[in-house]
């Protein structure tokens, strides 16, 4: 989100656009290429270092290798048709509310010091999966003995794990989303990357509102699952394993909810919902937006976020309403992400702010469950 990927490609050079061919394809895959995809159009072949470097340049792309073949498939790179969502005024208060009160920001102080232990959280790197286990570890916890709630593991290719946790029902799902991945852009491998706010802050509302609703024996409709994603920081690998299965499944998806960043307040900015709005779908937004105001939360603000920038643009590529409420507007983004700075001491980080993030995904996951 630091650097552009048209300027940073234009450093490393050759774009292509589709088709890519079959025979391209397998070619280039045993090479060892990557193919990456900077717009909806155009797609680059890259090795493994030159991906790195991408990756330092905090540029935002797709890395579409591992998806591509099933994309084509589910039609994914021709023009969708898209019908902005409709979706019912909030009208479980008295339901909610009571549930909001749960929240806890010792939990959430709890969770986070779990997770930033880890030396990073690189989607490669041992630490990495040493994180998505332990998340799966508490997750299952949280879930033991619940009635109607399975937690399970989504494998890759890579040693770092997804995880879905999902209360059941039936008809359309609501999706919950954040990554569970750090990255240090200088040394993505081996550095230091607590990743406090990018993503641990996401990662631990998602878990502390999990938690909250299966205390609450929440039994919802329709499903609402919670989904931790390996791999975003190298180009929302596992969202977009996870989005294209159910893409290809045919699987309904009523709505997906991104949080990435929770817990950044800019010093002398006011404290808002930061709603992206590009890449997403107008009326889930503005049912959060409702939301905000049904809940008394804090105000809403828009601002763009580019092309890739986080999970919830897997969930849109492949069709689906997406939304993505983001910590600040994007002018106002915390500065030390992606480095050794990213920890709960960092000016602006904010246990209150991640908090409202908390309250907000709650009323989300219930109202469109219910």
């Amino acid at each position: 989100m630091k650097l552009s990927l048209l300027a940073a490609l234009t450093l490393l050079g050759y774009a292509s656009a589709l088709p890519v061919s079959s025979q391209e394809f397998s070619k280039n895959v045993a090479k060892g290429l990557r193919l990456l995809s900077l717009s909806e159009s155009e797609f680059v072949w890259k090795t493994e270092d030159e991906k790195l470097e991408l990756m330092k340049a905090d540029a935002q792309f797709f890395d579409v290798t591992d998806t591509y073949e099933i994309d084509v498939a589910n039609k994914v790179f021709e023009p969708i048709v898209r019908v902005q969502a409709t979706y019912a005024a909030p009208s479980h208060k008295a339901e909610v509310t009571p549930i909001l009160a749960t929240l806890s920001t010792a939990n959430l102080q709890n969770y986070l010091a779990t997770l930033t232990a880890f030396n990073n959280r690189y989607y490669k790197s041992t630490t990495g999966a040493q994180a998505s286990q332990s998340i799966l570890n508490t997750v299952k916890g949280i879930a033991a003995g619940a009635s109607g709630v399975t937690v399970t593991e989504f494998t890759h290719t890579w040693g770092q794990s997804s995880i879905i946790a999902r209360f059941g029902g039936t008809g359309p799902v609501t999706v919950l989303g954040a990554h569970i991945d750090s990255i240090n852009s200088r040394d993505p491998t081996n550095g230091r990357a607590p990743g406090a706010d990018d993503d641990g802050s996401g990662t631990v509302t998602l878990i502390e509102v999990f938690r909250a609703l299966v205390a609450a024996k929440f039994k919802p409709t329709s499903p609402v699952e919670f989904h931790f994603y390996s791999g975003e920081e190298a180009g929302l690998l596992g969202s977009q394993a996870v989005s294209a299965q159910y893409k290809s499944a045919g699987t309904a998806v009523k709505a997906m909810l991104q949080i990435d960043m929770t817990a950044y307040v800019a010093p002398g900015k006011p404290e808002v919902f930061g709603l992206i709005s590009d890449n997403v779908d107008p009326g889930l937004n503005t049912f959060i937006t409702q939301l905000a105001s049904t809940y008394s939360l804090l105000p809403v603000a828009t601002s763009k976020c580019g092309y890739g920038c986080s999970d919830h643009a897997s969930w849109y590529k492949n069709g689906y309403a997406s939304a993505f409420p983001f910590e600040t507007l994007m002018a106002d983004s915390n500065p030390v992400i992606h480095g050794t700075g990213d920890t709960v001491t960092a000016t602006g980080f904010s246990w209150s702010h991640m908090l409202q993030f908390a309250k907000l995904a709650t009323a989300f996951a219930y109202e469109l469950g219910a």
